[in-house]
């Protein structure tokens, strides 16, 4: 008899399925910074994952003038056993900087194979995107590396904002990020200072339009809308104040984090309902268990369409560490169900 199919091997047939991040990207800029949130990372793991990704920060982390030491720095620590997850990305220089290249030839030529992914910042426009994505394709050619490098898009800018949806669009983008603070900075002072910071982050018409053309742009591509950071770095309750209103009022999946207090308070405040979370597992085991067909769930109609919501949910439950039925985590997310995965496709 043929083991039951697994959910990502069915309901994504002749689609591309949705990114599978962690909730948190926590960012970094120096070696002792990157390696104290290393640790952290192999320490907050679930099911042998991490909770939260790692970003090494070329444009804000690097000292004027000693660019390519740090680039440097950040790719060895890609190959470093301090990296045990992979779970490592870097954010490199944007567009207008002279070094911008300079950090994907020297990251992408020595770590790109163990590279998790690419954040561009301060993109002007899609042009711009388009500019540093062709380069990263460039340079894993020469490197000879097959996998495409997943990129990170910020938009911080009036003329990214107009040109989200193109943006979100473009070959091997996976996540649209909302940069709060340059956002509001790039206004020249139209929008007041209380903007970015809650609650005016939230309220303000200007930022509030922002916010949601980018989660719907993202989500509209099928990659993930990530929110802007919290300045708050001592006060986990607001932390876990501004996530909430993040996921559950804009629809943003991930959120930066600046400081390691922040990463506990975004992971709980992203993770789903319980009651949804039940509710979702019921279905998908009786799902799965007719083999996908249309089933009745508690006299109400469920079929493939609802599926794959229900099972968005059980994965972004999974991935910020919900607590989950011994029986889906059995079918949907042991080593034998990803192999299950891995075969039927």
């Amino acid at each position: 008899m043929s083991p039951p199919l697994h959910p990502a091997a069915i309901l994504y047939q002749g689609a591309k399925p949705f990114p599978a991040l962690a909730a948190c990207e926590h960012f970094a800029g120096s070696d002792k910074n990157l390696r104290k949130a290393l640790q952290l990372q192999s320490e907050l793991l679930v099911d042998g994952r991490p909770i939260f990704d790692v970003t090494a920060d070329c444009e804000d982390g690097a000292p004027a003038g000693r660019e390519a030491e740090h680039a440097g720095m950040i790719a060895d620590l890609l190959l470093d056993g301090a990296n045990r997850y992979g779970r490592l990305g870097a954010r490199i220089h944007d567009v207008t900087h002279p070094h911008w290249l300079a950090d994907l030839e020297i990251i992408v030529g020595r770590a790109g194979r163990q590279i998790a992914y690419i954040v561009l910042p301060k993109v002007a426009n899609a042009d711009d995107a388009v500019t540093q994505i062709a380069a990263l394709d460039e340079a894993r050619t020469r490197c000879n590396i097959e996998r495409t490098i997943p990129i990170h898009v910020l938009i911080e800018t009036p003329g990214a904002l107009h040109d989200v949806w193109q943006i979100a669009a473009l070959p091997g983008v996976e996540s649209i990020d909302f940069g709060l603070m340059d956002f509001v900075s790039g206004h020249h002072g139209a929008i007041p200072g209380s903007a970015m910071r809650s609650p005016g982050q939230f309220s303000h018409p200007l930022i509030v339009r922002a916010k949601c053309e980018v989660a719907a742009a993202a989500l509209g591509n099928g990659v993930i809308p990530a929110h802007n950071v919290t300045r708050e770095l001592n006060n986990p309750d607001v932390v876990r104040e501004d996530a909430r209103r993040a996921r559950n009022e804009f629809g943003f999946l991930r959120m930066w984090s600046i400081h390691p207090r922040q990463i506990q308070p975004i992971v709980e405040a992203m993770r789903p309902d319980f009651a949804e979370v039940t509710e979702a597992a019921g279905i998908l085991l009786a799902a799965q268990s007719a083999s996908w067909g249309p089933i009745a769930w508690e006299g109400k109609l469920h079929d493939r369409a609802s599926y794959r919501y229900y099972w968005e949910l059980l994965r972004r439950a999974h991935a910020t560490g919900a607590a989950l039925p011994s029986e889906v985590r059995h079918r949907f997310f042991h080593a034998a169900a990803q192999i299950t995965n891995v075969v039927s496709h």
